[in-house]
């Protein structure tokens, strides 16, 4: 006993319209299909649900037991159906991103407007956070996408390269370095260096050795916020470094930036998923608009 969906949607038709006729004409079939449909359920079930004359249709009392049952049935899957399209289309659903600080008040703002104008239907949740706690957010599922830069040892995570940037110097207006045809990694230690904590300076400083064993940078003063750090460039207690896309944060203090030069040293950053799961649709559009709208410089 294993009655189809099709047979059901007819039998369920049937009952409404009380009319063979009619209840073809609901379904776009033909009454010879839909009758054919009707047969095919009973022998199903091994017995009649619907009573025939030349004039009119009766439910038999096993008939007037299904209706309830199938329409119920045909609801919840239509429900189901139309949900998994409004999904798949974009006209529903949620995509959570977890990502720095730095990064949630730069880059995401402008690309979440730019996607949220194309789709309005799907909420995007921003959580800007530590660094250190982006890639536990993914891996405990409190957010779809993290976007967070390098790190050793990688997490556990899949990544997909969002952008690769080089590092540049940020100083106060009328600064000595500001009349320098270029500026390097060794102009920076004559000046007090205004740093964050945590793996980017340790990364750096590594990277700076590797390149430049002579050069020995030593932080001024150590802060966990690049919003810390320009202000105190802005008063004068010294000169940090930053990517480019924090120029957003940079502007407003009427500081200068400029990229350093011997050697260009680079940071990554990623979009982490975990791994071997299925985005949401929300989430996969998302990421695919993300790159590309990073790809283009919007």
């Amino acid at each position: 006993m294993n009655p189809t969906l099709r047979q059901m949607r007819a039998f369920v038709a049937l009952a409404k319209t009380g009319n063979f006729t009619l209840a073809a004409q609901l379904l776009h079939l033909s009454q010879s299909a839909l009758s054919g449909l009707i047969k095919e359920l009973e022998a199903a079930l091994g017995t009649r649900v619907v009573d025939r004359s030349t004039r009119k249709i009766a439910l038999t009392d096993i008939g007037r037991e299904l209706v309830p049952l199938f329409s119920q049935i045909i609801d919840d899957l239509d429900g189901a159906l139309a949900n998994i399209e409004a999904h798949t289309r974009l006209k529903k659903g949620t995509v959570r991103i977890a990502a720095p600080q730095l990064m949630a008040c730069t880059v995401l703002p402008r690309a979440i407007a730019a996607w949220q104008a194309e789709h309005p239907d799907v909420q995007v949740r921003l959580a800007d956070c530590a660094v250190e706690s982006v890639a536990s957010r993914v891996l405990s599922g409190e957010a779809d996408v993290g976007i967070a830069p390098e790190r050793e040892p990688a997490p556990a995570l899949d990544a997909r390269l969002l952008f690769e940037l080089p590092f540049a110097l940020v100083f106060p207006k009328g600064h000595p370095l500001a009349q320098r045809e270029r500026v390097t990694w060794q102009d920076l230690a004559d000046y007090p260096f205004i740093s964050l904590q945590g793996q980017f300076t340790e990364r750096l400083l590594a990277d700076m050795h590797g390149e430049l064993r002579e050069v020995t940078l030593k932080p001024a003063y150590e802060v966990a916020f690049m919003t810390t750090a320009l202000a105190m460039v802005s008063s004068g207690l010294g000169v940090t470094v930053c990517l480019p896309y924090a120029e957003p944060l940079v502007s407003p203090y009427q500081l200068g930036m400029r990229e350093l030069q011997a050697p260009r040293l680079t940071r990554r950053f990623f979009v982490h998923t975990r791994p071997q799961r299925t985005l949401s649709p929300a989430a996969e559009a998302f990421v695919a608009f993300l790159l590309d709208f990073v790809a283009k410089g919007e």
